[in-house]
């Protein structure tokens, strides 16, 4: 095992943190997604997502490293939206179901 190993797992340990529940919504609406677009491409069913926007739960791996990535690329594609995400975050160690 390589030095530079335990640094990868530490990043990608900081790198898997969610937008809170209410900016994941309104990325994808600002996307112009649905539910049910956002659960196919993640590989979830609809009802998943829908708890993850309302908070009930959060994606677990491997759906959540899909999904992080997906909020990531719209965080990008609408900062405006990103924005209202300032200090509120989700951490990995939080449960959830996905």
């Amino acid at each position: 095992m390589s030095d530079a190993d335990p640094m990868q797992r530490v990043n990608a340990l900081l790198d898997d943190v969610l937008p809170a529940p209410r900016v994941r919504q309104q990325l994808r609406l600002a996307a112009g997604l649905t539910q049910q677009e956002v659960a196919d491409a993640v590989g979830v069913k609809r009802l998943a997502v829908a708890r993850w926007e309302l908070g009930q739960t959060h994606p677990r791996r491997p759906h959540r490293a899909v999904y992080l990535h997906l909020l990531k690329g719209l965080a990008e594609r609408f900062p405006d939206v990103a924005e209202l995400d300032a200090g509120s975050t989700t951490p990995a160690s939080e449960g959830g179901s996905g």
